[in-house]
């Protein structure tokens, strides 16, 4: 285990990288120090050559991240200026995760609130536990979000579902968040470990540049279909035809075996 900061932390087992937000006295709340570390954090699982796969989650099993620690606010967000300074490690953070050319999951039990949201929707995929519960209480706490840490919010539930969340302030439950499309699946509370693990393990037997050329696709066409930003995800699908997997890959259908592949 190393840590990019004190209370964010790696570890590697294998293909498999974990990014854990520990902060556990204050059900994982993030501190500002915490934001600035997330993309670091990233950074150093992303070039790591033996990963293929990262999961993030909470310290624990009582929270995934109950949004920002609210109790350094009066120092480091008291007025416009402070807050534009605290929004811009917000975006970073969710910039890091949702550029990272591996896939993520969110591994997510208990509360996972405001900046929790954030976290868990820049993650490709989020799998909840039954005791999951979702919000952004923004409207009860005065502050405002600025759109750089809506947009996935909007992207992945609509603007009807997003206001709800936002005007409302209120709390989702897992069953609520899945059927909002906020998680891909919910899974017993016992079970979450072991089946984000079968999941992870599962893409990171998998093709790595096929799973990197379809995620940069998918996310330029989500987000940016320029013609510019559709010329480089088609580079990286032309990558694969040229690989030693997408031969591996052939050899093994063939030859009726899992195909053992290294990411060349």
């Amino acid at each position: 285990m190393t840590a990019a900061d004190a209370q964010i932390l790696i570890e590697t087992d294998g293909p498999i990288g974990t990014l854990i937000f520990s902060n556990p006295r204050r059900m994982n709340a993030l501190t500002l120090a915490m934001w600035k570390s997330i993309g670091a954090a990233i950074a150093e699982l992303d070039s790591n050559p033996d990963v293929r796969v990262i999961i993030l989650r909470g310290a624990g099993d009582q929270a995934f991240v109950a949004g920002a620690d609210i109790s350094e606010f009066a120092d480091v967000r008291q007025d416009a200026e402070s807050s534009r300074h605290y929004e811009e490690a917000n975006a970073g953070g969710y910039r890091a995760i949702r550029g990272c050319s591996k896939p993520t999951i969110a591994m997510v039990a208990g509360p996972c609130l405001g900046g929790g949201v954030g976290i868990a929707l820049a993650c490709d995929l989020r799998i909840a536990a039954a005791n999951s519960i979702f919000g952004i209480p923004a409207a009860r706490l005065g502050l405002g979000y600025p759109p750089d840490c809506m947009v996935d919010l909007v992207s992945t539930i609509g603007a009807s579902a997003a206001k709800d969340l936002f005007f409302t302030a209120r709390r989702v439950q897992a069953d609520e968040a899945l059927r909002m499309g906020l998680v891909s699946q919910v899974v017993p509370v016992d079970e979450l470990s072991a089946r984000v693990r079968t999941l992870a393990q599962s893409i990171a037997s998998n093709a790595p540049m096929t799973i990197r050329a379809a995620k940069a696709a998918i996310d330029r066409l989500a987000h940016d279909p320029s013609p510019e930003s559709l010329v480089k995800a088609a580079a990286l699908t032309d990558a694969c035809y040229e690989s030693i997997d997408y031969a591996e890959g052939r050899t093994a259908f063939l030859e009726k075996r899992p195909p053992v592949f290294i990411g060349r």
